[in-house]
């Protein structure tokens, strides 16, 4: 039979395993995201938060 202090240890490690899952797939996830960034930069097109601002176009 399973103690309290068996079951709180088991749910604090999947807790553990279950976020540090998530902070890696974020990690990846955004190394890939910069990948791709660059190589759309490299084709020459360019994301619009860089564009300079011409204040006459609004």
């Amino acid at each position: 039979m399973m103690t309290h202090a068996t079951y709180v240890a088991l749910s604090y490690g999947a807790a553990v395993i279950l976020i540090g899952g998530l902070v890696l797939m974020t990690i990846l996830d955004g190394r890939a995201r910069k990948r791709d960034l660059a190589e759309l930069e490299a084709q020459g097109i360019r994301r619009r938060s860089s564009a300079p601002q011409d204040p006459a176009s609004k």
